[in-house]
């Protein structure tokens, strides 16, 4: 999480909120074991493209917090492809902290400020997706907002996960 955050006014108390004894141990304790989710997908339904219909999983949820395309400093990456290429970073970066990674993601969640542009970058932000989270396709949801608490945002995604007991 960028170390200014203009807008969020409650995250000022979750930054003294110490973190659980769970949230800092490493990743390197899940390697090996086998994956929490599986995807669901009903028989007849044409299989979707980019994300699943629904998601089971079983272990630790971990709620990451709507991320913009903001680095540590604050500062917005230039676009809409770019915003979300450093949205997805910065989810990354927490789902870390709780020795989690992205095939833990079970759902996400986009809010896009530009519907038009985000359909016609649609090609651009697979290819984002793939190299930043892989070929993973959580349940996911897209809705178009008029706007974002964050001035500058063009995008926030939030994350549901679902982490293997004891494996974080």
């Amino acid at each position: 999480m960028p170390a200014r955050v203009p807008n969020r006014m409650h995250m000022s108390m979750v930054a003294r909120m110490p973190a659980p004894p769970l949230c800092r141990k490493p990743r390197s304790k899940l390697e090996g074991k086998q994956m929490t989710l599986r995807v669901l997908q009903p028989p007849g339904w044409p299989r979707p493209r980019g994300y699943a219909n629904g998601v089971q999983g079983e272990g630790r949820i971990v709620f990451v917090a709507g991320q913009v395309g903001w680095d540590t400093e604050g500062r917005f990456a230039d676009g809409l492809v770019a915003q979300v290429a450093q949205a997805l970073r910065n989810i990354l970066a927490v789902l870390a902290e709780a020795g989690a990674g992205a095939t833990d993601m079970a759902r996400v969640t986009w809010y896009v400020k530009d519907m038009p542009a985000f359909r016609a970058a649609s090609e651009p932000i697979g290819e984002v997706w793939r190299g930043t989270i892989g070929r993973h396709y959580p349940a996911m949801a897209v809705v178009g907002v008029t706007d974002l608490i964050d001035e500058g945002a063009l995008v926030e995604i939030e994350v549901t996960a679902v982490v293997l007991h004891g494996g974080g």
